[in-house]
């Protein structure tokens, strides 16, 4: 299925614009919405969620009017917002089995049939009795992931899957996520850089609720391969440097500063020539520097 979203507003009471005419087209597979923390992430996915309204602007799954049949898209939908609660005395189990009925599978030996499925799926079901108080974050997220499975939902919207995780959990739900997209369209939202390079065969780039910047990951990457200069400076001297580039990232390195800077030719200043990663495009768009043709929205 494609979502369709046409100059999407949200302005809040206290004046601040959320979302400013947001333009995208999301295919099927997995898509992520990368921006900061306060860029508008979250209340898109509330939107696309059908619980929030919108100022203005048009949305459709297909053909179905996302803001105005939203019974319609909601038997369609699975979603994992940032924060859920659970209830910590019940099982992993018996709270799946409760949902499942909210979603009308009232048949008992079906509805086993799907919850049992899913808690395999999502590697939970050896501890389906445990009480989910007792559940780690990862834990939880995978629980989650396994409600927002239920109906068979070909719209999934995760909303900072994974921040709080641990390595190894967080490898565990990039592979789960990417088993679902596979079929589904899927919308990631996130600021971690790395899950959308991990995972998403599409994205978009969002700040101060503006889409800033939209393509294929690799393609984004190609280019502006030619406009990353890095080089290792003395943490004292980081602030001459800040002055003289267009410093986008900072990073320790084996205790070193490493700088990377935007520049369209030789920066000077021992400058060299870096392997450009999807971080310099996020970090270059949020600066307000040009990534190339391939991401305009």
């Amino acid at each position: 299925m494609e979502l369709r979203i046409r100059d999407l507003s949200k302005t809040y009471a206290n004046g601040v614009v959320a979302l400013d005419k947001v333009t995208l087209t999301i295919p099927t597979g997995m898509f992520g919405l990368l921006g900061p923390n306060g860029a508008g992430k979250s209340t898109l996915m509330r939107i696309l969620a059908t619980l929030q309204e919108c100022d203005t602007g048009s949305v459709f799954l297909d053909d179905i009017d996302v803001l105005d049949e939203k019974t319609a898209v909601r038997r369609l939908l699975g979603y994992l917002p940032q924060d859920f609660g659970v209830y910590p005395k019940v099982s992993a189990y018996e709270l799946l089995d409760h949902f499942a009925m909210l979603k009308g599978l009232s048949q008992r030996n079906r509805r086993r049939e799907v919850v049992d499925g899913l808690l395999q799926q999502t590697n939970l079901f050896e501890v389906r009795h445990q009480k989910l108080g007792g559940f780690s974050g990862g834990m939880r997220q995978r629980f989650g992931i396994a409600q927002a499975l239920l109906g068979d939902p070909k719209l999934i919207i995760v909303d900072e899957p994974t921040a709080g995780l641990d390595p190894q959990e967080r490898v565990r739900f990039h592979n789960l996520l990417s088993d679902i997209g596979a079929d589904k369209t899927v919308l990631l939202s996130t600021h971690i850089v790395s899950d959308v390079a991990d995972l998403c065969a599409n994205m978009a780039i969002i700040n101060k609720g503006r889409v800033l910047l939209c393509g294929e990951p690799t393609r984004l990457v190609d280019d502006i391969s030619d406009r990353i200069w890095g080089r290792f400076v003395p943490k004292s001297d980081l602030a001459h440097y800040q002055r003289r580039h267009a410093v986008i990232s900072t990073r320790l390195l084996a205790g070193r500063t490493l700088v990377h800077v935007y520049a369209d030719g030789d920066p000077g200043d021992d400058f060299e020539p870096a392997l450009a990663t999807l971080d310099d495009v996020y970090f270059a768009t949020i600066a307000g520097h040009p990534v190339g043709a391939a991401g305009i929205c």
